[in-house]
C-alpha cells in the first residue's frame, strides 16, 4: 500500500472531538503516514499539542488565520513555536472573501500577515500561507520577503502564485476532485511535480464523490487518485515525490519502509 502525507488537517477542531481516535485509525489504514495540524484559531493550539503528543504521526504549527487577525499574540505563538513538533508558522495571509455579516479589515490581516512572516524567519520556520481573494497583494508581500518558504495551502490556481515557486510549495487537495474547478486542474500541470504537496483541509473541502461529509485524512489518497490521473503519472511516483517534499518541508520523521 502507498503512503501519504496529509500536509494540512484540522484534526484539533471540534468536529473531531468526540472519535479523533477513530479518524487517526482510519488515516493509518489508508497509508496516511504524517499529518500536519496548521495552527488557525489559538484557542485550539492546547487540543493540538495534546494529540501531537499521544500520536507520533502528527505534528503542529503555530499561526493565526486571517479571519482571526483580532487574536493574534506574538508572545503566545513564540511561546510554543520551539516545540519539538512545531513544523510551520500559520495558516497565516490574506482572506478578502466578503461573507454576510463580516467585515474585511484587509489593514490588519496585512500586519498579522507580515508579523507571522517575520516570526517564521526569526525561527527558520517555513509559512503555512492562507490566500483568498488576495493574491496580488499576497503575492507582494511574500516577494518583499525574500528568504520566506513554505506552502500556499489550497492553491487557487491564480497565475500570478506560480512566480512564488522558487520558494513555495503548492498544496492541492480536495478541490483537484470538483468538476467546477477546470482552471486549477489545467493549472496543475504548470507546477513542477517537485514543489507539490498534498492536503485534505478537513474537516473541509471534501473530495468528490463525499462533497457535503466531513472531510478526514483518509481522503488524501483520493485526492491523489484524481492528481496521477490529471498529471497522468503513476501514483506511486506521486506519492514518492510528494512525501518527499513534504518531509523536506518540514522536517518531518522519515516514512517507515513498507514491505
Amino acid at each position: 500500500m502507498l503512503q501519504w502525507i496529509d500536509t494540512h488537517c484540522h484534526l484539533d477542531h471540534r468536529l473531531y472531538h468526540a472519535d479523533v481516535k477513530q479518524v487517526l485509525e482510519d488515516a493509518k489504514r489508508a497509508g496516511i503516514a504524517r499529518m500536519v495540524i496548521p495552527g488557525a484559531d489559538p484557542r485550539d493550539l492546547d487540543r493540538a499539542l495534546q494529540l501531537c503528543a499521544h500520536h507520533e504521526e502528527l505534528y503542529f504549527a503555530v499561526g493565526v488565520h486571517p479571519l482571526d487577525a483580532h487574536r493574534f499574540d506574538h508572545a503566545f505563538l513564540q511561546r510554543h513555536i520551539q516545540h519539538p513538533k512545531c513544523v510551520a508558522v500559520g495558516e497565516c495571509g490574506l482572506d478578502y472573501f466578503q461573507r454576510q455579516g463580516v467585515s474585511i479589515d484587509k489593514v490588519r490581516q496585512k500586519e498579522v500577515f507580515c508579523a507571522q512572516i517575520e516570526l517564521a524567519l526569526a525561527y527558520n520556520k517555513p509559512l503555512i500561507v492562507h490566500i483568498r481573494e488576495a493574491s496580488d497583494d499576497a503575492y507582494a508581500i511574500l516577494k518583499s520577503y525574500p528568504h520566506a518558504r513554505g506552502v500556499l495551502h489550497c492553491f487557487n490556481g491564480d497565475g500570478i502564485l506560480l512566480n512564488l515557486r522558487e520558494n513555495f510549495y503548492y498544496g492541492i487537495g480536495g478541490v483537484a476532485t470538483f468538476k467546477n474547478a477546470k482552471h486549477l486542474q489545467k493549472t496543475l500541470a504548470q507546477i513542477p511535480l517537485e514543489r507539490l504537496v498534498l492536503e485534505t483541509d478537513a474537516p473541509y473541502l471534501t473530495p468528490h464523490p463525499f462533497r457535503g461529509t466531513r472531510n478526514e485524512p483518509k481522503y488524501t489518497a483520493l485526492i491523489a487518485q484524481q492528481v496521477a490521473q490529471i498529471l497522468n503519472i503513476e501514483p506511486a511516483h506521486l506519492a514518492h515525490t510528494t512525501n518527499t517534499n513534504a518531509l523536506t518541508l518540514f522536517g518531518l520523521a522519515p516514512l517507515a519502509k513498507v514491505s
